[in-house]
């Protein structure tokens, strides 16, 4: 199945327009654009939808994903057609010679394919469009349509670190929890403070913290981040013989600190495990992202 992400812009309204088209699912990621020196967004928005079909093959099937209402609305609710017929008819044309689905996306909610169409169609409106690559676009966070893209690996299969430079700066908050299961003997010892190591949860408190600041030097792909805080924090769980870690990191830049987090509470759990295994080599570490905020991609509450 080929999908066509579409988007249109105008300046004035009339005036300068731009349109663009993402298209994916027949080869390598390909993109479309172009322009209108005295025009509507609405024709705009109508001609990156006959572009982009214009540019996949004939009788094939093909889901074209718009933001506009009006186009959407137009084909499959059969709004009245009182201007811009004559693209209406051009696109008429296309869509005769091939089996499209239509599906309205919210505009600026993260789906980066969407997000490379507007870039396209603001771009060619402004006279400012840099080309870009492609198959990178501007690295904002999958949606679930999107499920099957990763964003870290180019269509080469080339591992890569993501361009955030185009994303804007927000508040952005992820906490992330564990857990070190263990004998009940074992969780003893860490109450009563009885290692030879010295305090358990002090010295994994400060490790996590350590851990998160360090991330983008452990995990090769990561950015690296100024963070505003991270804390860790830590629960006895007596009836499941458990310590639970939970870790919050904080920053306002263009990335997400999800890694943070989730970095902090591994490197809590194994300092844990350091400093325990000589009495219960038999631990085990489970580690998850409880929530994340900002960013285009919106808030997400797994926990």
């Amino acid at each position: 199945m080929i999908k066509v992400y579409t988007d249109g812009a105008c300046i004035g309204n009339p005036g300068p327009g731009g349109w663009g088209a993402v298209i994916l699912g027949d080869g390598e990621q390909r993109i479309v654009h172009g322009n209108d020196p005295d025009t509507t967004n609405n024709r705009m928005e109508i001609m990156a939808v006959i572009e982009g079909l214009r540019n996949i093959p004939s009788q094939t099937d093909v889901t074209v994903f718009s933001d506009s209402n009006y186009v959407i609305n137009t084909i499959t609710k059969n709004w009245k057609r009182n201007r811009n017929q004559d693209l209406w008819d051009l696109l008429e044309e296309e869509i005769r010679d091939r089996n499209v689905r239509w599906k309205w996306v919210k505009g600026h909610a993260g789906n980066r394919f969407n997000e490379e169409a507007d870039r396209l169609a603001h771009g060619e409106a402004a006279g400012s469009l840099v080309e870009a690559d492609s198959r990178g676009f501007d690295g904002s966070p999958a949606s679930q349509e999107e499920s099957d893209v990763l964003t870290h690996i180019n269509e080469q299969g080339v591992a890569r670190m993501v361009d955030v430079g185009a994303k804007p700066d927000t508040e952005r908050i992820a906490v992330a929890m564990g857990h070190v299961k263990m004998k009940p003997t074992t969780l003893d010892l860490i109450r009563e403070n009885s290692f030879e190591k010295g305090d358990v949860l002090a010295v994994a408190n400060i490790a996590g913290v350590m851990g998160g600041k360090r991330t983008s030097d452990l995990i090769p792909l990561c950015h690296p981040l100024s963070l505003t805080q991270i804390t860790v924090e830590f629960e006895l769980d007596e009836e499941g013989y458990m310590v639970k870690i939970t870790a919050t990191a904080k920053t306002r830049g263009k990335t997400g600190v999800e890694m943070e987090a989730l970095t902090a509470v591994s490197i809590s759990a194994l300092t844990i495990y350091d400093m325990c295994k000589s009495v219960d080599r038999g631990m085990s570490i489970g580690i998850r992202l409880a929530s994340k905020s900002g960013g285009q991609s919106g808030d997400i509450v797994l926990d």
